[in-house]
């Protein structure tokens, strides 16, 4: 058995849990088992019927009422309970911010290793596995090797793309009750509040990248335009945050957030290799630049050699007049 763990937002899976989903179903074919999706406190018919769709033959869900919310040490314990119970081949999870995290609680609670961010497992003989790993935010890879009984791992975020499986499945539900000691509400969340709306920059389908061309604060004004049409999100390079013109939250690389947008409006942004580490997993680029040997430009699918601030605006124009 496979277990993959599913994050999930109010029981609707989220696009790390489709993700580690889809690399899941290659994870277990190599390993001959069924492949189970693990919902830590939800039970919701939809969250299931989407685990189907993208090939799980059972959803296991973890169920106590300290389990509502998402808490680190709480599903990390769920975790490690749920591996003692079952005794899985592998435990997967996608290398998210979340899934790094509640592995890593899972594993030093079973006194286990833990291997994140990977890009390739193959399982061996006696509980050796072999695998790729991605170090650096993707500029480099690493071959590692694992002897553990059970692998406890993580798929790298944007590693695959989420595909639902070409033969979906009817999933049976089981229920498994763990006992969570209450010490560990401590870092479930009590309350929320909505900092913005919509859509967020690691999963918008479109992102207006801009770098220090663009050459002010006042300058991202047009990107904010063009990217409210297409009902994406703004995003930035380091030298765009160093020089206070926008928050850390909306960098874009190695040391910001990845991206894995259908396109990547790439505006003013020379294309260092810190930024591109975030931008790689872009389904398209588009590169708005001046020079026409910028490291973005020279990546990207489609290039606009030509000033954004007269390229952008014109663009947005373009869309209002399509759009009558």
């Amino acid at each position: 058995m496979l277990l993959v763990v599913v994050e999930h937002n109010a029981g609707t899976i989220t696009e790390p849990g489709l993700e580690a989903l889809t690399f899941g179903r290659g994870f277990a074919s190599k390993l001959g088992v069924d492949m189970s999706a693990v919902l830590i406190g939800a039970a919701d018919d939809s969250a299931a019927s989407t685990a189907g769709q993208y090939g799980a033959n059972e959803v296991v869900v973890a169920e106590n009422a300290l389990l509502e919310n998402f808490g680190p040490e709480a599903w990390g314990e769920a975790i490690a309970q749920l591996v003692a119970k079952l005794s899985p081949r592998a435990m997967l999870a996608c290398g998210s911010e979340r899934g790094n995290e509640v592995m890593a609680q899972a594993a030093a609670r079973m006194n286990m290793p833990f291997v994140a961010n990977c890009a390739d497992i193959t399982p061996g003989d006696g509980g050796n596995w072999t695998m790729t790993r991605i170090q650096w935010g993707g500029s480099l890879l690493e071959d590692a090797t694992l002897t553990a009984d059970v692998a406890l791992v993580t798929c790298g975020l944007h590693v695959i793309a989420s595909e639902p499986a070409s033969s979906p499945t009817s999933p049976s539900t089981t229920a498994v009750a763990v006992d969570i000691p209450a010490e560990l509400a401590r870092t479930i969340p009590v309350d929320r509040v909505v900092q913005s709306a919509g859509v967020t920059l690691p999963t918008a389908p479109v992102v207006v990248g801009g770098g220090r061309g663009v050459g002010s604060e006042e300058g991202f004004a047009v990107l904010e335009e063009l990217a409210e049409l297409l009902g994406g999100r703004v995003g930035c390079s380091r030298a765009v945050t160093n020089n206070g013109w926008r928050p850390h939250s909306d960098q874009v690389g190695q040391t910001g957030t990845r991206i894995a947008p259908e396109i990547y409006i790439a505006s003013g942004i020379s294309g260092a290799i810190q930024h591109w580490v975030g931008a790689m997993g872009s389904k398209h680029i588009l590169a708005i630049n001046t020079d026409p040997e910028a490291n973005m430009v020279t990546k990207a699918n489609w290039a606009v050699i030509g000033d954004l601030h007269k390229v952008v605006p014109a663009i947005s124009e373009e869309i209002r007049r399509r759009r009558g």
